[in-house]
């Protein structure tokens, strides 16, 4: 038996879900109102309906309620000048408290039967006061929501060093881990500002690339290390990972361009044969 599976996005930005269409007639861009477990919210369809094997989808799928209606189009108006309200009173209150929180984005659920309030903060916060100023104010449930500095590019979206829109806006659905080590495989600079992206974190795109030049530098010695070369022993000054070139500075002040074949280790650091 096969079943109808779509995937939608959450607002503009984040990953996508898969959801059962059952028997709607769903094409990308159309908005509809799916089930979570916050409760009904809006979403937009990211690829249209695939047929897969029943056996191949997980049982705890959920399902597209349907298309959205020209009433619920007036609902999503009238929560955006809500949330805008709701984002400044918010601001206020948690300036009035001196709370250690920086509030990110308010967003009501489609049916405003509940208000989620992400914020970012360095530890944990006890926010029971201000949940009941918002709650007596909009009488409505309110979930305080803590999110990284990450998540809050994302929701937030911008431009990064390259000129393009955040990758973490656009399509990247989780975010992977990203190390200092993948910059220093890339012979990339390390100053934090050139490294960071907008969230201040290492940026992602270090990671799209890291095998390849891991898979690349197999084979090239390490700069800093005293080599032998066809030209007289020196010692290993920068390294073009991409052209596999190896520039060598000579005892007698030259630099020397070469492939990693033509080098060898100084005598004295080549292992000793195995005697028999």
């Amino acid at each position: 038996m096969l079943k109808r599976i779509v995937e939608i996005r959450f607002g503009d930005y984040g990953r996508t879900w898969k959801y059962d269409a059952g028997t709607l007639f769903l094409q990308k861009n159309d908005k509809v109102m799916v089930d979570t477990e916050s409760g009904p919210v809006s979403a937009t369809i990211i690829q249209p309906p695939l047929e897969v094997e029943d056996d191949q989808v997980p049982p705890e799928i959920r399902k597209v309620t349907r298309k959205l209606t020209p009433e619920d189009y007036r609902r999503i108006e009238k929560n955006v000048e809500k949330e805008g309200d709701a984002y400044r009173f918010c601001l206020e209150r948690i300036e009035a408290r001196e709370l250690p929180m920086k509030l990110v984005r308010v967003k009501f659920l489609l049916d405003g039967s509940k208000a989620i309030f992400y914020f970012t903060a360095d530890g944990r916060i006890d926010f029971r006061e201000l949940v009941k100023d918002l709650a007596h104010r909009f009488h409505t449930r309110i979930e305080m929501l803590q999110i990284g500095v990450r998540d809050e590019s994302k929701m937030l979206t911008g431009f990064g060093l390259c000129g393009r829109p955040f990758c973490c806006s656009t399509w990247i659905n989780k975010f992977n881990p990203v190390s200092i080590k993948m910059a220093k495989d890339q012979n990339l600079s390390l100053n934090p500002s050139k490294v960071s992206g907008v969230c201040g974190r290492l940026m992602c795109c270090l990671a799209y690339e890291h095998k390849f030049y891991v898979e690349m530098k197999k084979g090239m010695p390490k700069c800093g290390k005293r080599v032998e070369s066809p030209e007289g022993p020196g010692k290993v000054s920068r390294l073009d990972i991409l052209s596999r070139k190896v520039y060598v500075n000579l005892e007698d002040g030259r630099e020397v361009e070469m492939s990693p074949e033509d080098i060898e280790k100084p005598k004295g650091q080549r292992r000793a044969k195995p005697t028999t």
